[in-house]
């Protein structure tokens, strides 16, 4: 069984390299796309202080992503997600 596992990975491994250089489609794309900061901001009404204040981040890098120079990722873009999808509830529990 492990030379087939093996054998399978080598082939994806093969697929993804294949489809790295244009010589085939892949079969699905995902694409996960990021909540506007600024607009979530706006949404709950608060200042960009008081929002960078809340979600535990410099005021910086909150400016930064509302103009679009950088982009949040992993827990900070799922932060995000969450307070753009339930406000109040995460409010809520950031105020704690």
């Amino acid at each position: 069984m492990e030379k087939e596992l093996f054998n399978d990975l080598v082939q994806s491994l093969n697929e993804a390299k294949s489809i790295s250089k244009g010589e085939i489609k892949a079969s699905r794309r995902f694409k996960v796309s990021t909540p506007d900061a600024k607009a979530v901001r706006e949404k709950v009404g608060l200042s960009q202080s008081e929002f960078a204040r809340l979600l535990r981040i410099s005021l910086r890098t909150l400016q930064n992503w509302e103009q679009h120079r950088r982009n949040p990722t992993g827990a900070a873009a799922a932060l995000l997600t969450l307070v753009a999808n339930a406000p109040e509830i995460a409010l809520q529990s950031l105020q704690r």
